[in-house]
């Protein structure tokens, strides 16, 4: 495990966000999750969220507020957010001022985690094309910095529930050489992060999801 705390406070009370935020926001960090049309339930398992922010708060030192909050990417405090979380199991549809307002979120300091959490992959990838029609979603290397940044990953992504049984993989959308969206598939992390008596997981990957989890948003934050 490699210690970031130090540098992690530094960037975190230099954080920009991109938009200016009232002034009656706690400076406390949250994770937005992603609601979004298509049919899609972007509202599974919302004890996820807040179980990720108290390992955050737990483990890392992290000044979080671990509450359960979900943002329209149309709304006033969109660009509040420093780190949306977006997951799913089926279609997903952006209108053309999401498409803009998403684009726009990313490109200018803001970071999207979308977890495939078994039927989003099609509609997720069709979805991202339309907001980076120039880009094609590329697969990580295991030696990219967010499988190392706090707790290492030396085979990328945990295969947390099996899927299909296929290999897990998280894959980047990137802008100016920053990662802004990062996809995993085939392995569904943010399961892990849920209560225990959700899906049952072994306390094993449960805690293994959590660590994951927060190597992303550690990157996030300080990248």
């Amino acid at each position: 495990m490699r210690v970031v705390a130090s540098f992690l406070l530094a960037a975190i009370a230099a954080l920009t966000v991109v938009a200016a935020q009232p002034s009656h926001v706690s400076s406390a960090f949250k994770i937005a999750r992603l609601k979004y049309s298509g049919g899609g339930d972007w509202y599974n398992d919302p004890s996820a969220e807040v179980n990720l922010l108290t390992f955050l708060k737990q483990q890392i030192g992290l000044d979080v507020d671990p509450r359960y909050e979900f943002v329209d990417i149309g709304s006033e405090n969109f660009f509040s957010y420093p780190v949306l979380f977006m997951t799913g199991h089926g279609n997903i549809a952006f209108n053309e001022n999401e498409v803009r307002r998403l684009r726009g979120y990313l490109e200018n300091g803001g970071f999207l985690y979308a977890d495939d959490d078994y039927g989003m992959d099609k509609a997720f990838r069709r979805e991202m094309k339309k907001v980076f029609p120039g880009q094609e979603m590329v697969e990580l290397p295991f030696s990219h910095g967010i499988y190392h940044v706090q707790f290492d990953f030396p085979g990328g992504p945990p295969k947390i529930h099996e899927h299909d049984g296929k290999p897990a993989q998280g894959f980047g959308l990137f802008h100016n050489g920053r990662l802004v969206v990062y996809y995993t598939y085939e392995t569904n992390p943010s399961d892990g992060w849920a209560d225990p008596d959700v899906h049952k997981d072994p306390e094993e990957k449960r805690q293994e999801s959590l660590r994951f989890g927060a190597n992303i948003v550690l990157w996030a934050l300080t990248h």
